[in-house]
């Protein structure tokens, strides 16, 4: 085989969107905590009632084991600290939410995490990049 005969490469000319590029990297980490997909970190302003869709966001899915009777899992939220005890009250609101967006009983109960999420702390992150590289 001559070196002109090679057979030329495959070409990807077409663009595609960051989620698609990243999805094969993102899907094992979300695996390990707990979610089959990422449907409910993307769609989670679509479905968790207000205040709770800018002051929460999902942190894991814990699944009961060995228990075949069980129905759903507890949905682990990390919120900002001032919300905590509105979002461990409406628990039961926030599970009925996410249960009727994907219809049928994916959440039992809600639980919160200990490590609090700040809204906004990734363009904060951007922001000083941005100022570092000018």
């Amino acid at each position: 085989m001559a070196k002109d005969d090679l057979p030329e490469p495959k070409r990807r000319n077409r663009t595609m969107s960051v989620a698609d590029v990243l999805s094969g990297a993102l899907d094992p980490v979300l695996k390990k905590r707990g979610f089959a997909s990422r449907d409910i970190i993307e769609h989670w302003s679509v479905m968790a009632p207000k205040p709770y869709d800018e002051v929460a966001i999902p942190d894991k899915l814990s699944w009961p084991r060995g228990e075949r009777s069980a129905e759903g899992a507890t949905l682990v939220l990390r919120c900002v600290p001032g919300h905590a005890l509105a979002i461990s009250h409406e628990g039961e609101k926030i599970a009925a939410a996410v249960n009727r967006y994907f219809g049928f009983v994916l959440v039992g109960s809600v639980r919160l995490s200990a490590e609090p999420f700040t809204p906004g702390s990734g363009k904060k992150t951007m922001l000083l990049f941005n100022r570092a590289r000018a």
